[in-house]
């Protein structure tokens, strides 16, 4: 998730390495922190596969300051990323809140729409986190207060995200492809 998080910063604008590192942790905060020691290989890394470019400016101060910024190569590489997510960014739920960050990006409503679809049918296949004698558990027959507490947590969030995507899969089945001008009529299916 740093490498798309990087992309993804880099793709609003230019960034120094100091601005961008701020941005990733106040998106993902005190979750999980970014050190130096996994940023700027990150960022090697990307300089490296051309998805980045780095220049040195004059700094404020004394110090020179690296500026990052896409490559065109980097541009496309962060929205096939975002059209096409690893299955974990989907399952995982604070990846997922990373991707979404990024997701308006992709200039295709209908492209957005399959992310949320993927999310969706993730979030409705049933699951649980405890089992007892081969059955799922449930908040109101589980004995324990802190597992009871997290199940509820849990499905108060499983079932505001879900509302969240149904809204949001409405309103983007709404808009028109930018393949297709607005004021052409849909072909009949």
């Amino acid at each position: 998730m740093l490498e798309l998080s990087i992309l993804g910063f880099l793709y609003e604008r230019p960034l120094h390495g100091y601005e961008l590192k701020e941005r990733i942790q106040a998106l993902s905060g005190h979750v999980r922190p970014v050190s130096d020691g996994a940023l700027y290989p990150a960022i090697n890394r990307l300089v490296r596969n051309g998805l980045v470019e780095s220049r040195t400016e004059p700094g404020t101060g004394a110090a020179p300051r690296r500026t990052l910024s896409l490559t065109p190569e980097g541009r496309a590489g962060l929205l096939d990323r975002l059209r096409s997510p690893k299955d974990v960014e989907i399952t995982d739920g604070q990846r997922f809140f990373t991707l979404l960050t990024f997701l308006g990006l992709l200039p295709d409503p209908a492209e957005q729409a399959a992310v949320l679809r993927r999310r969706q049918t993730f979030l409705l296949t049933p699951a649980s986190f405890f089992y007892e004698d081969g059955a799922p558990a449930t908040v109101e027959a589980e004995p324990d207060l802190f597992r009871r507490g997290m199940l509820r947590i849990a499905r108060a969030t499983g079932t505001e995200e879900k509302t969240w995507l149904a809204e949001a899969l409405a309103e983007l089945d709404a808009r028109p492809s930018p393949a297709a001008p607005a004021d052409t009529p849909a072909s009949p299916r």
